[in-house]
C-alpha cells in the first residue's frame, strides 16, 4: 500500500502526456497565465469584432504567447538566481576557508606605522 501511494504522489499532472506540470518548473504558473491571457485576448476581439472564428483564432495566439513570454521569463528569473546563489555559496565556503590566513581579505592584520619619535 505505501508504494502505491508514492508512486501516485509522484506522477503529477500532464498536459497532452508530455509536459509534467507538477514536477516542471514554472511550468503550473505559465499555463495559468496563458489561459488568463487566451480568454482575455479572444474576448476583447469577440467584443470589438463580433467575428467568432477569428476571435478563436486571436485567443489562441494570445494563449500561446502568454504561455510562452511567462515561461522564458521565469524560467531567466530562476537561472539568475541560482547563479547568484551559487556565487553566494562560493563566498561562503571561501571565507570559511581563508578566515584566519594570510589570504583573508576581510580581517588583515594592521600593518604597524613607523614611529616618528622612535629611532
Amino acid at each position: 500500500m505505501a508504494g502505491e501511494e508514492e508512486s501516485d504522489k509522484k506522477k503529477g499532472f500532464k498536459v497532452l502526456g508530455i509536459l509534467d506540470v507538477q514536477n516542471t518548473p514554472c511550468a503550473r504558473e505559465a499555463l495559468l497565465h496563458g489561459s488568463g491571457g487566451s480568454l482575455a485576448a479572444g474576448l476583447l476581439h469577440f467584443l470589438a469584432t463580433s467575428r467568432v472564428k477569428r476571435s478563436f483564432d486571436v485567443g489562441f495566439a494570445g494563449f500561446m504567447l502568454t504561455t510562452l513570454g511567462s515561461w522564458f521569463y521565469c524560467r531567466i528569473t530562476n537561472a539568475q538566481l541560482r547563479m547568484q546563489q551559487r556565487l553566494i555559496q562560493d563566498g561562503i565556503k571561501n571565507k570559511v576557508m581563508y578566515e584566519g590566513t594570510s589570504l583573508d581579505t576581510v580581517s588583515k592584520p594592521k600593518e604597524q606605522e613607523p614611529c616618528p619619535s622612535c629611532p
